[in-house]
């Protein structure tokens, strides 16, 4: 495969979250790397965040691996454990079924931005830390629902607020 021509990798913006969730994705876009070069058994992606911007919410996988490499800017990585600052070239880990809520936040006054590469599995469970909240994905669809496996409501996703 030859080099990737990151110019030419368009990035994506917002979040798939429901309702006014969705609100987390505000200030993050994502450029897809694995896809473009023909990767398949992971995905790898460059996420950048401006000033004020989450990665996600706090969430962590039950069947995936997943893990970080500052490039750019400052990251807070927020976990279970407190709050870590990242500078480029620092690095963090989240093995699959470790229920170490996480994500990258920038608290900075300018953008930052990160590699992300994840395991790819037929399906997945993430749960949400902060949130009533588990997703399942298969099959490139994704269902929210509560941790209990219940619907969501709207007082959940902020409908009615």
């Amino acid at each position: 495969m030859p080099k990737l021509d990151l110019s030419r990798l368009p990035w994506r913006t917002g979040s798939g979250y429901p309702g006014k969730l969705a609100a987390a994705g505000d200030g993050r876009s994502v450029q897809p790397l694995g896809d473009p070069g023909g990767l398949t058994q992971y995905g790898v992606n460059i996420v950048r965040l401006e000033p004020g911007a989450m990665s996600s919410l706090r969430h962590y996988h039950m069947e995936q691996d997943e893990f970080v490499m500052v490039t750019e800017g400052t990251c807070t990585l927020i976990d279970d454990q407190g709050a870590h600052e990242m500078l480029p070239g620092d690095c963090a880990s989240f093995p699959a079924g470790d229920e170490n809520g996480h994500h990258l936040v920038n608290r900075s006054d300018k953008p930052a931005a990160f590699l992300v590469v994840g395991t790819r599995t037929p399906a997945e469970t993430a749960f949400y830390s902060d949130l009533d909240m588990m997703v399942k994905i298969a099959e490139g669809q994704f269902n929210f629902t509560r941790k209990d496996g219940s619907p969501l409501t709207a007082d959940q996703t902020g409908e009615n607020t």
